[in-house]
């Protein structure tokens, strides 16, 4: 097992983790992202997002096979009025049956270093709160849950009816 930065050409194995996680969370039709479009976004003259992956090795003899990626973090740089830069660990993704390995923790463990390396003053991501083993984790980790804080979001079809509204 193993963790390292991520490059352009595991963004096929990258994108197969988002959809599993989808699917983990009960919107598999949500995912549009596509290949070229994590590598476009993560790979170009100002990346938009990184990553770290964790990898395990197999027995075969294929050199380009022997590396499996089956877990994976994707973070980027946020701004806070109150904190200065920050870290947001979007999403944090090991595959189902690699869970419970550890490789989770290395992962996460990852993302806290690249923060204290980078002097962040915080780190934050969403949880949801059916996902009690990810809260409990967190939480056993030194992070703070917060209940009082909601995530507001507006996808395209709510910009397009808000500018329509506003006439923008």
């Amino acid at each position: 097992m193993g963790i390292r930065k991520g490059r352009k050409e595991d963004m096929p194995a990258i994108l197969d983790l988002i959809k599993e996680l989808a699917v983990f969370e009960k919107e598999p039709e949500a995912v549009v992202v596509t290949v070229n479009d994590l590598v476009r976004d993560g790979f170009g003259e100002n990346p938009l997002f990184h990553t770290f992956v964790a990898t395990i090795n197999n027995d075969s003899s294929d050199s380009e096979q022997a590396e499996q990626i089956v877990g994976m973090a994707l973070y980027y740089y946020r701004y806070s009025t109150w904190k200065g830069r920050t870290i947001h660990l979007e999403d944090l993704i090991v595959k189902e049956e690699m869970r419970g390995s550890g490789l989770g923790h290395a992962l996460y463990k990852e993302i806290v270093a690249q923060g204290k390396k980078d002097k962040v003053r915080r780190i934050e991501w969403n949880v949801l709160d059916w996902n009690t083993p990810a809260i409990d984790f967190y939480e056993k980790s030194g992070a703070v849950v917060l209940n009082d804080w909601r995530v507001a979001q507006m996808d395209s079809n709510g910009i397009n009816e808000f500018l329509e509204k506003n006439k923008i």
